[in-house]
């Protein structure tokens, strides 16, 4: 029976020198019980001001801890790491990359609610996770679920974000029923995690506000440039590879 692993990580920055110094994770299996993991752990590397003004972890609190490998949460993660089990996150390759510092190969199945947000709710201004806590009034529920697992809720904080993030991704299932209603919601989102998305509008730029369609008819050159020299995610790669082939 396939097990669901969500889970958060805080980190000494965003940089690719950082490292993880807590993890938060829920694993539940398909009858719905949970395991919590709440772990700090230590790291070689010092804390940026920057990130403990995010999530308030300072040195004093990971002083003697055990490093991330040897949490309780990564022996579970390596024993539940294979093709039947999913592996969930919001914004999933910050949290896979710094697992992958830590010398984690995954085999699990990905899903990352960051991505199904933006296929299914393209509405939403912003599919961060503390902006659909409130638009999508994930607030509501949260203690009740807190209270649950004995879990205190706080915002950046990693099992406070795993909880959101759990009730975020019970929205994402109904949503996924509704909109394929002959699909497995888990498989379907699996699929999502991993189909770009087509942009018609630059958010970004001189072109800022304008369709891409209309872009490239007047300024193909840009869009040769923007596609060449800039680091762009996936879905702008995508949408412009898009464009340029129908020219």
């Amino acid at each position: 029976m396939a097990k669901y692993i969500l889970f958060d990580t805080e980190t000494t920055g965003n940089k690719e020198e950082d490292r993880i110094i807590q993890v938060g994770a829920m694993v539940v299996d398909e009858k719905g019980a949970v395991t919590v993991f709440d772990e700090l752990c230590s790291t070689v590397l010092p804390i940026k001001i920057e990130a403990m003004a995010v999530h308030g972890i300072t040195p004093d609190l990971i002083e003697g801890k055990a490093p991330f490998v040897e949490t309780d949460f990564y022996k579970t993660l390596q024993a539940l790491n294979n093709d039947e089990n999913f592996l969930i996150a919001h914004n999933m390759p910050f949290d896979m990359g710094m697992m992958q510092k830590e010398g984690f190969v995954s085999k699990l199945r990905i899903i990352d609610t960051l991505r199904v947000a933006k296929h299914l709710l393209p509405d939403q201004k912003s599919k961060s996770l503390q902006y659909l806590r409130y638009a999508l009034e994930l607030y509501k529920d949260e203690q009740a679920e807190a209270n649950k697992y004995n879990i205190t809720i706080k915002a950046h904080d990693a099992i406070g974000d795993v909880l959101v993030m759990k009730l975020l991704l019970s929205k994402l299932v109904a949503l996924t029923k509704e909109k394929f209603p002959d699909r497995n919601p888990m498989l379907k989102m699996e699929e999502l995690t991993k189909t770009p998305i087509l942009i018609e509008t630059f958010a970004f730029g001189k072109h800022k506000g304008k369709k891409i369609s209309d872009v490239i008819q007047s300024d193909i050159g840009y869009i040769k440039w923007m596609r060449e020299n800039m680091d762009l995610d996936v879905d702008m790669k995508y949408s412009l590879d898009k464009a340029l082939e129908r020219v």
